[in-house]
């Protein structure tokens, strides 16, 4: 296979990842505390391996590689839904939550909370939502009003019950996702300090619709084009092995 073919296949390989990523940012418009992803590309130089003085000569080939992603960290739109048990994040912090399979603690900004059978707070997918110290939060079954302050705390009209796991990190691109709006790193959690929570309130999906749509087409044009040059540099080997064909 000639050099072109493969710098075109790497192109279109490149770009399949990239339309995953934007299918997957157009899916979860209306997730709960969903974060856009972008793509990252990079370049990556392969030279000739010059075992013949015919390869010496040649110029390095310049390959499409999907280096990763990024996340987009900016505040989704706060919506409004007067259950007490809703809560949205307004700073960079994420709640702590633990999933029933897993003692790993996860991250999320998903905040449409509820109560399970037990009486312990839960996310929508129903992930235990964490207190401070780590560990379940329960709703007195008897609690007529619920109350959570600005710094997490949880009140009924018996006193304070528990407070949120809210945490900050020093880099937010190091967290990875994990699905449900959930995320995980390695870095050190810290105690959230820039950020406040909103009770009756829910953070929206910050995907931009009209802008993921834009890059979508975009993304698909340029795969296009890519096959055209693909079966234009076929057509051409097709055409030098007849001619060289007949000339024998």
């Amino acid at each position: 296979m000639e050099n072109p073919i493969y710098i075109g296949l790497s192109r279109q390989v490149a770009l399949r990842a990239q339309m995953d990523l934007i299918a997957n940012n157009v899916a979860n418009m209306s997730t709960p505390g969903y974060q856009a992803q972008n793509m990252v590309f990079t370049e990556f130089i392969e030279k000739p391996d010059g075992r013949h003085d015919s390869l010496r000569k040649q110029d390095p080939l310049s390959f499409v590689l999907d280096y990763g992603h990024y996340q987009v960290t900016e505040e989704g739109p706060m919506q409004y839904t007067g259950n007490q048990l809703d809560v949205a994040l307004s700073g960079p912090g994420y709640f702590g939550v633990k999933t029933p399979d897993s003692d790993e603690t996860f991250y999320t900004r998903a905040g449409n909370f509820q109560v399970n059978a037990l009486g312990e707070l839960v996310t929508g997918r129903g992930h235990h939502v964490m207190s401070e110290g780590g560990g379940p939060i329960v709703i007195p079954a008897d609690a007529k009003k619920v109350q959570i302050a600005e710094d997490g705390s949880i009140a009924t009209e018996d006193g304070e019950i528990g407070r949120l796991m809210m945490v900050e990190f020093d880099d937010l691109q190091k967290l990875e996702a994990r699905g449900d709006g959930m995320y995980e790193t390695e870095q050190e959690a810290n105690p959230a300090t820039k950020t406040r929570a909103v009770q009756g309130m829910v953070e929206g999906s910050n995907v931009t619709p009209v802008l993921e749509m834009t890059r979508m087409i975009d993304v698909l044009r340029a795969y296009q084009q890519t096959q055209r040059l693909l079966q234009s540099e076929h057509e051409r080997q097709r055409t030098m092995i007849q001619r060289l064909s007949r000339g024998s």
